[in-house]
């Protein structure tokens, strides 16, 4: 540690320094955040966690990635991990990525949530690992977390993880799959909730031709319709409503066809 640090860090552990919010226009100092991460008084590191956040700084990740490989209280944890993802730097995956398995369930949860901002492949395995975790909150931000990085290698954790409950499977799901992928997902009709099942759907119908070609689309309107309940008439309703005007003519067709044959307006 420098000259300078050691001062800031002695000032700040005396309440001498005290940290607050950067401006729009202020540089975050690297140098003094490190010594206030270094401090032992909790409540220093706590503001420099909280200048770093908001700073959304990358310069500023390196100095996460040692805190957490160093280890703290649980609210420093949390914090940390919180600023990491506002960060999203990639590089902090490894650090962040242990957590994800930690005792505290909010912990957990923090870790989750910020891999999901860091990204990379190591993010993607962890995400996938944690599909699998005891804590079903864990399991839930992960299937979400794993759709939000288009990690379409997970589409087969994603089904199985669906298949055992996990219910954010489905958008996630419906967000990945390809058009075979996605008729296996909707064969899954009149096993799982339709109510359930509708996220996955939505994801489906709602993405691009280039993605998801009309054929499909008119395959998964065509299953809901069989169904004939006052649910799928209601969800196919809801979906002619969001229609975009200069989409699939077909596709709008179809969705007509359907929500006036279940009974819907």
């Amino acid at each position: 540690m420098s000259y300078r640090s050691l001062v800031l860090a002695t000032a700040i552990a005396c309440g001498a320094l005290t940290l607050t919010p950067l401006s729009a226009k202020e540089a975050l100092d690297i140098e003094a955040m490190e010594s206030a991460l270094r401090s032992q008084d909790q409540e220093a590191v706590l503001k420099a966690l909280k200048t770093i956040r908001k700073s959304k700084e990358p310069k500023a990740a390196p100095l996460l990635d040692s805190l957490l490989n160093r280890g703290g209280s649980a609210p420093v944890l949390k914090a940390a991990l919180k600023a990491a993802g506002k960060l999203g730097q990639r590089s902090s995956t490894h650090a962040v990525g242990p957590y994800a398995r930690h005792r505290m369930p909010e912990i957990r949860r923090a870790a989750v949530q910020a891999l999901i901002r860091t990204g990379g492949p190591e993010a993607v395995q962890i995400l996938q690992l944690a599909l699998r975790s005891n804590d079903g909150r864990v399991r839930g931000i992960a299937a979400t977390g794993l759709g939000s990085l288009a990690a379409h290698e997970s589409i087969d954790d994603l089904m199985t993880a669906f298949d055992h409950g996990v219910a954010e499977a489905a958008a996630a799901i419906g967000q990945l799959c390809l058009p075979e992928e996605c008729e296996d997902f909707a064969e899954r009709v009149g096993q799982a909730h339709f109510d359930v099942m509708t996220g996955g759907f939505d994801q489906i119908l709602f993405r691009p031709t280039k993605e998801m070609p009309d054929a499909q689309k008119l395959r998964i309107i065509g299953r809901v319709r069989e169904l004939g309940t006052s649910e799928a008439a209601a969800f196919l309703g809801d979906v002619l409503e969001r229609w975009p005007s200069d989409w699939s003519k077909k596709v709008k067709q179809a969705l007509q066809s359907a929500t006036k044959a279940t009974g819907g307006s």
